[in-house]
């Protein structure tokens, strides 16, 4: 039997336990190399498995790059890394057309978004110019370059950090990238056990490398996305998403509203959790579980620290009832 990188399941079980599977085994490998963010890897599974793209905010230090390579190398995708500077060009993105004088024609020569996962590593270190390189790609799954069209991997999933946004050197990311993301998230600095377990282990670089994927092949994210395309959405559940949407739009001025795509990535993200949690349905606690991740980013002014958009979208959706 080919590795799958799942445990094989018997007859006996059901498809339910999958979801349990597959993040059991990822927060098992993910834990080995950073302690005690069982809920931040389990959120940016969450958004690989519906499909989104996760933006990641914090003061360097904290384990940002380690943790996307980490994501990677468990979920068994090819892995690509730009490094966003200020003199960085959309062509060292997306690529670019070369003369070849042998064959006496341009041949495009492609960038590094071509991977499966990228990472982009300080993305509001470069200038609002460079960034917009990746509008198309994180909507299209696709970049124009000189008027053809070429398709990025299956699948494509770019996770982004960035620095927060009074540090010296940032541009601010336009609204129509951030809303881009189907996730913002913050790892934070460890707990006090966690950290003295990491300044006793000297020996943790490139660790990560060591560790075997829990994804291998495209049939199993066929599989996967089938199964949680099939999670059951409730039109009782459905009403209350949208009440979290109008609630947002009738707010003070400090909220931005939310936008239909907003709503959307509420119900893709929820119905990966609960796929995640061995459920075929989803729950009003499977939205309030990904709910701040999903809109945090998205209601509040640009300018705002990732504490205050994260205190404002949880108490947004704490003030709408489940009817």
């Amino acid at each position: 039997m080919r590795n799958t990188g799942i445990a094989p399941r018997s007859a006996a079980k059901s498809e339910d336990d999958l979801g349990k599977e597959l993040l059991a085994a990822f927060l098992k490998g993910a834990s080995q190399i950073i302690f005690n963010k069982e809920e931040e890897f389990k959120l940016a599974l969450t958004c690989f498995l519906a499909q989104g793209h996760l933006l990641i905010e914090d003061i360097p230090g904290v384990g940002k790059t380690t943790f996307v390579k980490t994501l990677g190398r468990l979920l068994g995708l090819q892995f690509g890394r730009i490094q966003f500077t200020n003199d960085l060009l959309p062509s060292d993105i997306v690529g670019t057309s070369i003369y070849d004088t042998q064959e006496r024609k341009f041949k495009f020569h492609r960038g590094p978004i071509f991977s499966q996962l990228v990472l982009i590593d300080e993305l509001n270190r470069a200038t609002p110019k460079t960034q917009s390189a990746l509008l198309q790609a994180m909507e299209e799954r696709s970049v124009t370059v000189e008027g053809a069209t070429y398709a990025l991997p299956v699948p494509f999933f770019l996770v982004a950090t960035q620095n927060p946004r009074f540090q010296l050197g940032t541009f601010s990311l336009p609204e129509s990238q951030l809303d881009r993301f189907m996730m913002r998230i913050q790892l934070g600095y460890p707990g006090a056990a966690a950290e003295k377990r990491l300044l006793l282990d000297t020996s943790r670089s490139g660790r990560h490398e060591t560790l075997s994927p829990v994804l291998l092949h495209s049939t199993d994210m066929n599989q996967l996305k089938s199964l949680i395309e099939g999670v059951h959405v409730s039109e009782t559940l459905a009403s209350y998403v949208q009440n979290i949407l109008e609630n947002s739009r009738n707010q003070q001025k400090d909220m931005v509203g939310l936008s239909p795509r907003a709503g959307l990535s509420l119900i893709s993200a929820a119905k990966a959790w609960a796929f995640l949690s061995g459920r075929k349905m989803v729950l009003p606690e499977d939205i309030q579980a990904v709910s701040v991740a999903v809109i945090n980013h998205r209601i509040s002014n640009i300018e705002s620290t990732y504490r205050a958009s994260a205190a404002l979208a949880e108490n947004l959706v704490q003030s709408v009832e489940i009817t």
